[in-house]
């Protein structure tokens, strides 16, 4: 059995002024840096100019892309930290899905989510089909934050953290199990769909 770290890409989602999204991910980078086996590298989807006109299928990919494209290419497992806008997820995060294929394929994805009463849960739900048609396999549990606002102090740490801590470790026990057994079978058999 491999012991190599996982890289984990933690992406940042909402990319609208003046988002909450940092402050959650900020906290969960922390705990996912506490956590023994990732290499972290943290995705800002506000920093990264993908544009929002995808191109016609066989033409070249906009050169933006094509440098996003091995950070998420290096990663063995993703966390994407998501609001919820409208029972639903960002735009800004379906662009970063459908820009990319072989990028997320065979790979664990887990969720942060965090917004009003439902706490981001349903941008979850919709997400995980997404990712299911990309081939890359979701993980069950989620961190999620239901008023958010109201969970942070003003140094950006949860008020309650016993909760959200023992559930960010379930994501990460999950994603380091998934990201292990997958990267070893895409080393033994490259996975093709």
């Amino acid at each position: 059995m491999t012991t190599q770290r996982l890289r984990l890409a933690v992406i940042v989602g909402s990319i609208r002024a003046g988002r909450f999204g940092p402050v959650v991910a900020n906290w969960f980078v922390d705990r996912a840096r506490r956590h023994d086996g990732f290499d972290i590298d943290v995705v800002d989807l506000a920093e990264v100019d993908l544009p929002p006109t995808l191109t016609a299928f066989g033409a070249p990919r906009p050169a933006a892309v094509e440098a996003f494209a091995p950070r998420l290419a290096a990663a063995d497992a993703f966390v994407v930290v998501t609001p919820e806008y409208n029972h639903s997820y960002p735009a800004s995060i379906k662009t970063a899905i459908d820009w990319y294929r072989d990028e997320w394929r065979a790979k664990p994805v887990g969720f942060v989510s965090y917004g009003g009463v439902s706490g981001g849960l349903r941008a979850v739900e919709h997400l995980r089909p997404v990712f299911a048609e990309v081939h890359a396999t979701t993980v069950r549990d989620t961190v999620s934050f239901h008023d958010c606002w109201d969970r942070f102090d003003e140094s950006g740490a949860p008020v309650e953290p016993q909760g959200c801590d023992n559930a960010a470790k379930t994501v990460l026990d999950q994603l380091g199990w998934w990201g292990r057994a997958l990267r070893e079978a895409r080393e033994r058999v490259p996975y093709a769909a």
